[in-house]
């Protein structure tokens, strides 16, 4: 039985020439594709792939809180990271999220390939040029990801952040999350007052610096 893969990257191009590649495997089936993460975790609902490639940056909700929320639905789904950027702290969010493996879109479409037959026998894949940083956390050879403001931060938080920072509104923010304007709100009062920041300019500035957003 072929392994189900969805693929969710904001980058149409990208997803049809990846879809294209994966056409070549026969032992993999790409059933659908997701255009952010928000899309990524209810197509993970309907839809129950194997795997899922999951890209960090993409707009409404990122790969890192994406991946939270569906291994929280669909525990079984594994998540195979395929992201740009090499940087520990994003191997580690990935990873403390529920990802599987991360390797970089730089790697040769074999390695994608091995990538997904390992993680969805439940093996932990990791790029070479990532491995090393994430052996060095471990042994406490570099600094904590602690030392990050998104640290004290819930998934929620991290969550409506994102939008606030893209320029979403309360009220669109409250529609999309299923939440209430006045829970919204008191989320947004509770991230100013943990990253002692006074307005959104400063917000949105932590955002793109900590990668929840690519927005500028």
């Amino acid at each position: 039985m072929a392994i189900r893969v969805l693929l969710a990257d904001d980058h149409q191009l990208f997803r049809q020439g990846l879809r294209s590649m994966l056409a070549n495997d026969a032992g993999i089936e790409v059933i659908g594709e997701a255009e952010n993460g928000r899309s990524a975790v209810e197509l993970a609902r309907q839809l129950a792939p194997d795997v899922i490639i999951m890209d960090i940056s993409m707009p409404d909700l990122n790969g890192i809180e994406a991946t939270r929320q569906i291994k929280e639905q669909s525990p079984g789904t594994q998540i195979l990271v395929l992201s740009a950027f090499p940087d520990r702290r994003f191997v580690a969010g990935a990873l403390a999220a529920g990802a599987t493996g991360y390797i970089l879109k730089d790697s040769a479409f074999e390695e994608l390939c091995r990538a997904i037959h390992a993680v969805v026998g439940k093996q932990v894949y990791l790029s070479p040029a990532v491995a090393g940083g994430v052996v060095e956390a471990s042994l406490g050879l570099t600094p904590a990801d602690g030392a990050s403001g998104a640290a004290a931060l819930t998934p929620r938080q991290r969550e409506v952040l994102q939008l606030l920072a893209e320029g979403v509104n309360i009220k669109q923010a409250a529609a999309r999350m299923h939440l209430s304007v006045k829970t919204i709100e008191t989320h947004r009062a509770q991230i100013m007052k943990k990253l002692g920041f006074q307005n959104m300019s400063q917000l949105t500035k932590y955002a793109i610096r900590e990668g929840l957003t690519t927005a500028d």
